[in-house]
């Protein structure tokens, strides 16, 4: 498996490549995420439990998308029972990939636990239960946490980015695939910066403008039967452009382009 490294500009391309992937199959594709969104919220409604099953998962989960994302591109059929490939793979594998899902969750714990300690959580209650007026200490706290928690977040992103497949498809040790996967962002960091930069304006800032213009018009309510066709279909291809990442970073050359 050899490492490779690209310009700071492919990080635009990987999402021209992305809405690529995603045309070759777009009904397939908008299933596996509408699953994913579907069971992750009926999960965490179970204390505790629920919330872990998830964060175990994930990485089964992931290497499930990037095996569809591999036979859109053989013009395969998409089946919701690509999720569980990973985990009807070899024993060694299957082990493997679980305690990969062990190991995020134990990150996502420690993350969580030192956020605790950055912000107030306990101002956020009334925003949750509609008991009180937001109150500016409340936006602030949330922008705190958006900060910190997205802060925190990176090394978490770079360590599971690519492990997850590397685990599958590459046949490396956990330790091995946490590291590799760290390396290889960390090399290609400024394709990755520019990649998450326009991926947070599409995700982010679009449906926020849309939002404020509702608002400004006083519709605020009919603002959501825009913002979530448009949420979704982005949080789709940006899943789809994750594969066109592994292709870039970890691909032979002569087989590391998609078309876009």
């Amino acid at each position: 498996m050899k490492l490779n490294s690209v310009a700071p500009k492919e990080g635009y391309t990987w999402i021209r490549q992305g809405i690529w992937l995603f045309k070759q199959n777009p009904l397939g594709f908008l299933m596996l995420v509408f699953m994913y969104v579907f069971v992750a919220q009926l999960a965490v409604l179970v204390p505790v439990i629920g919330v872990f099953a998830v964060l175990l998962l994930t990485p089964t989960l992931s290497v499930g998308f990037m095996t569809a994302c591999r036979q859109a591109i053989q013009k395969e059929r998409i089946r919701p029972s690509v999720y569980i490939i990973a985990l009807q793979s070899s024993p060694l594998i299957r082990k493997r990939i679980l305690q990969l899902g062990l190991v995020y969750a134990a990150l996502i714990l420690v993350l969580s636990f030192i956020l605790s300690m950055l912000v107030d959580f306990e101002l956020l209650i009334p925003l949750m239960t509609n008991d009180k007026p937001i109150t500016p200490e409340v936006v602030r706290q949330i922008y705190l946490i958006l900060f910190f928690g997205g802060l925190l977040y990176i090394p978490v992103a770079m360590l599971m980015w690519f492990s997850p497949v590397l685990v599958a498809w590459a046949d490396m040790p956990v330790a091995q695939a946490l590291f590799s996967s760290a390396i290889a962002c960390w090399a290609n960091r400024g394709a990755f910066f520019l990649y998450v930069a326009i991926w947070g304006a599409i995700l982010i800032a679009i449906p926020l403008t849309i939002g404020s213009i509702f608002d400004a018009l006083d519709l605020g309510q009919a603002a959501s039967f825009i913002i979530a066709p448009i949420s979704m279909a982005g949080l789709t291809v940006m899943h789809c452009s994750f594969f066109a990442t592994w292709k870039a970073c970890f691909a032979e050359k002569e087989s590391a382009t998609l078309i876009a």
